[in-house]
């Protein structure tokens, strides 16, 4: 007994001597971070993720080094894929996502592993501007000549892509006769397809738009903007801002001012449908299923920093127009989740738009 008791009080004394800077060292000390993009390089989701990534690492505690992945492919799906299926559940590899809120919400069974079980570390809102040549019959010299025109071709990233999705729903609205021709790989290619008179029409982020349409299409006066994708009665802080300064009407004021009246009916139904997950949550900031609880708590803090870095700002307002504000706490997870449900109906209807669009 005496010898029994002895042996505990030797292992408590060593246990009370082990120091315990180890427990307290920030989560990312000595380790690597990988940022998965997915999107191609030089997009605009590209352009914001790297621009985040930068940034963002002075903020992380413990300050890991950082590296960029670009996984394009399937509309962002590649890049989504990989990072619930295969990528290590550690915290070290997190993802930089445009799209992904929306395609869980239209088809979740494309997920192989639930999108909802994800760690959303942060979200961003967003928005689409729709622009066109000026030279589509019969010529476009304002947003509302659009209701003339004849032989629109429409280009997108995919039938389900929602910048797609909004963009051929406006055009149907409209009443306005179009061709869709879709799977290009990225905002680039799109974009040369443009220029190539390949498409005549295509829908872009404001970072793009600001920073390569609008200087070069628009000035040239190749192309001239449309309308921007906004709800009814935007206030301060909705995506909207991200367009101040454009000349540029939302798809509702330039409806009313076409037909006179605001839109109604499933087309528009699915309209804000679509915009009301796209608009919230463009941008996800998320961490694989499983992650470490001190990974998703050391990030989204850094993400609450980076909101107040005034660097960044600076910076973002040089590249992209505009200064991303993400929404991060202790109930993102909850609303995401909650966010990307939508009534089945509702996913019938859009599902029978999507196999009309991809025919």
């Amino acid at each position: 007994m005496f010898a029994l008791r002895a042996v505990v009080i030797l292992i408590c004394a060593t246990l009370l001597s082990v120091p315990h800077a180890s427990a307290d060292e920030p989560y990312y000390k000595g380790k690597r971070l990988s940022l998965i993009i997915n999107f191609a390089a030089g997009g605009p989701t590209d352009i914001e993720g790297r621009l985040l990534a930068k940034h963002l690492v002075k903020h992380i505690d413990g300050h890991p080094g950082i590296i960029v992945q670009n996984m394009d492919g399937a509309g962002g799906m590649i890049g989504a894929g990989y990072l619930g299926e295969v990528a290590p559940k550690d915290g070290t590899v997190l993802g930089y996502f445009t799209g992904s809120a929306w395609r869980y919400a239209n088809n979740p069974e494309r997920f192989r592993v639930d999108f909802r079980s994800y760690e959303f570390v942060a979200y961003q809102p967003g928005t689409s501007v729709a622009y066109m040549r000026t030279d589509v019959p019969p010529g476009i010299k304002e947003a509302t000549d659009i209701a003339k025109t004849t032989g629109v071709v429409a280009g997108g990233l995919g039938a389900e892509n929602s910048k797609d999705l909004l963009l051929r729903l406006g055009l149907d609205m409209l009443g306005v006769p179009y061709k869709y021709v879709t799977s290009y790989r990225g905002s680039q290619a799109a974009r040369l397809a443009l220029q190539q008179n390949e498409i005549n029409m295509y829908a872009e982020s404001p970072p793009s738009y600001r920073a390569v349409v609008e200087p070069s299409l628009v000035r040239s006066g190749m192309a001239i903007g449309i309308w921007y994708d906004a709800n009814p009665g935007a206030e301060v802080g909705h995506p909207s801002q991200q367009v101040q300064g454009l000349p540029l009407l939302s798809f509702t004021e330039l409806y009313g001012k076409i037909k006179g009246a605001m839109p109604s009916g499933p087309f528009w139904e699915a309209y804000r449908t679509v915009l009301a997950i796209n608009s919230t949550m463009q941008r996800q900031i998320v961490l694989p299923p499983g992650a470490p609880p001190a990974a998703v708590t050391t990030l989204r803090a850094a993400v609450q920093r980076l909101n107040d870095d005034k660097e960044h700002s600076e910076e973002a307002m040089r590249t992209i127009g505009f200064v991303p504000e993400w929404v991060a706490g202790p109930d993102t997870n909850a609303e995401v989740r909650r966010a990307i449900t939508i009534s089945p109906e509702m996913r019938a209807f859009i599902a029978d738009y999507v196999r009309r669009g991809a025919r």
